[in-house]
């Protein structure tokens, strides 16, 4: 989300979304708000600062670290003001193993991604942190059935081999699809999980596997060679989270027709052959990518905008 108040913003997801809010995140306080930074400050036994690079592993917590850790208390400060008594469904977010291990940069400079041992440490690591952040939210928030995002936009990138090195000439080599798969169920362990993708080209068929009960997309970087895998994904129990609404603000024009925004997933939905009655148990819409390069007030109207096309799908299926 945009801006840097954590009470407005949790008071603003909560009322959007009566029913399935979640934990905001405000990258716009700067570093240790970013999305890396956060989910290093939830790590366990492994520490990370910031370099002009980005973010590389410490020896030891210092200034950052700590900045992660109090933003965070801060987000979860106002959730839990706003969440109380609240029953149902909550959702919150961290970067992935493969998106976390292509970003984080080792002491010499170079990605977690290119030393196998230092990428199973971290998936340790942040396992475990994981672990203790969803027990914090349930103690907070205890009438929440929590759900666990995992964003990983770069894990196309770490399949294809595309994540380039430091020098820049060059780029790591792809990492085998079963370590990527057994990597992430392993963070995933029992937990109810949505893994997120904004990029072009989301793996469906492994992060089924990998024990991911929804996958997060954007809706308009679909082809027809993803559409089996989508196909498979629904008819297997797997939920969509949709991403249909624009995440920035020039697009606000296209916010005056709910009906209109969800008419691709229909489409889909009739060419795939699919029950139009399980739409509304099987989709949920979304922005196509976050919020936080939106105006505040574009991202509350997206946010409303979603809940009216939702809504409007549930209402019309076919």
């Amino acid at each position: 989300m945009p801006g840097g108040d954590a009470r407005e913003t949790a008071k603003t997801v909560t009322g959007s979304f009566e029913d399935f809010p979640h934990l905001p995140e405000l990258p716009a306080r700067g570093p240790g708000a970013d999305m890396i930074g956060r989910t290093l400050g939830m790590l366990v036994e492994m520490y990370a600062h910031v370099e002009p690079s980005g973010w590389r592993i410490s020896d030891r917590p210092g200034r950052d670290t700590r900045r992660a850790g109090s933003w965070l208390g801060e987000d979860l400060d106002a959730l839990e003001e706003f969440t109380q008594g609240y029953e149902g469904p909550l959702k919150v977010q961290a970067v992935g193993p493969w998106t976390l291990a292509a970003a984080l940069e080792l002491r010499g400079g170079e990605a977690v991604l290119s030393d196998p041992g230092a990428c199973r440490d971290l998936a340790g690591s942040l396992a475990e942190g994981l672990r203790d952040h969803l027990a914090e939210v349930r103690r907070r928030v205890p009438g929440a059935r929590v759900a666990l995002q995992l964003d990983e936009p770069s894990i196309t990138a770490v399949l294809r081999g595309q994540v380039r090195s430091a020098s820049g000439y060059r780029t790591h080599r792809a990492t085998d699809r079963q370590v990527v798969e057994a990597t992430l169920r392993e963070v995933i362990g029992d937990e109810t999980a949505i893994v997120h993708s904004c990029a072009p080209d989301v793996p469906f068929a492994l992060l089924r596997r990998a024990g991911a009960a929804a996958v997060s997309f954007d809706f308009t970087l679909l082809t027809e060679r993803d559409e089996e895998a989508i196909g498979e994904a629904v008819e297997g129990g797997t939920q969509l989270f949709a991403g249909v609404v624009p995440s920035t603000d020039p697009a606000s024009a296209g916010l005056s027709d709910p009906g209109g925004s969800v008419m691709g997933v229909r489409t889909l939905w009739r060419r795939l052959g699919l029950n139009p009655g399980t739409l509304a148990e099987s989709v949920v819409i979304t922005p196509t990518c976050g919020l936080a390069g939106a105006s505040p007030a574009y991202a509350r109207a997206a946010l409303a905008h979603c809940a009216r096309a939702a809504r409007s799908l549930a209402d019309n299926p076919e």
